[in-house]
Parts: structure tokens; C-alpha cells; sequence
């Protein structure tokens, strides 16, 4: 499966902030959107980096709570894992797996076209390995099994 299979399902919309938005209205829009990063955009809509939970948790523990008032460039990651829609979701599980990272922005031509987190590439491969057993099963239950 590819990425721009996943994304057809899932839908294309991103949720982003800019680097010079609050960490109070980055906690916000994560809590609005019901995720755990945002892609971080500059003003001619590029990625400039992300910014998830655990970059908002390690830096409170750092810096207080005077963090909220702070802004997200202050805290986001600037080297950004991303993938094509032409990549395969095998690839990106890998890559999520290496670098320890649960959300990789899809870029098409530069430009932000959707975001995959886990959460997506564990889906997929549950709905995989379901259409595999069901496909299984009805081969078995076709009578083309044979001992």
C-alpha cells in the first residue's frame, strides 16, 4: 500500500500552527484537532519543522510553566522526517521505527499535501492482515484447500 492510498482514506487536511504561535494555543489546537503534533508552517505555507507532546513535555520540564507563554519555533523539531505519496506505507513504518517518531508530514513538490502518524500505519496494517484472513477464509471455505 502507499501513502496516497492511506491519505485517500484518511483524508488530506493538516492542522498546523507557525513558529510564532503560543505554546498555550499550540496545547489548544492539539486538544481542538484530538492529535499529538502539528506541522509547524512559515508565512509562505512551507515546513519549517513539527511540534508534538513530547517536545511541549520535555520542555516544560526544563523550562516551567513559563514555557506557555513562549513560542512554538522555540521548542519545535526543525529536521523533519517526510515521505511522498508515492512512498510505501512498509517504508514508512521502518523509517518511523528507526528515527522513533510518530507523525511524518507528506510532501508533494515541497508543498504540505497530508500527515501520517502511527496511529494510521498500525490501522492499515490491521485492515491488511483482515483482508488477508478473509480472503483466506473464503478460499478455504471454497473447497480449494487441499491435503
Amino acid at each position: 500500500m502507499r501513502i496516497a492510498d492511506l491519505l485517500r482514506r484518511k483524508g488530506s487536511m493538516v492542522a498546523t500552527v507557525t513558529p510564532r504561535t503560543r505554546v498555550s494555543e499550540l496545547l489548544a489546537r492539539l486538544a481542538e484537532h484530538n492529535v499529538g503534533a502539528l506541522v509547524v508552517v512559515d508565512g509562505a505555507g512551507a515546513v519549517a519543522g513539527i511540534v508534538s507532546e513530547r517536545d511541549v513535555v520535555r520542555r516544560l520540564h526544563q523550562h516551567g510553566p513559563d514555557l506557555l507563554s513562549r513560542e512554538v519555533g522555540d521548542i519545535m523539531t526543525t529536521v523533519v522526517a517526510t515521505c511522498g505519496p508515492q512512498d510505501s506505507v512498509d517504508e514508512l513504518s521502518a523509517l518511523m521505527t528507526q528515527r522513533r517518531i510518530r507523525h511524518v508530514p507528506v510532501l508533494v513538490d515541497g508543498t504540505l499535501a497530508g500527515i501520517v502518524s502511527i496511529g494510521d500505519v498500525v490501522k492499515s496494517r490491521m485492515d491488511e492482515l483482515e483482508q488477508n484472513q478473509e480472503q483466506l477464509e473464503a478460499y478455504i471455505a471454497g473447497g480449494r484447500f487441499h491435503t
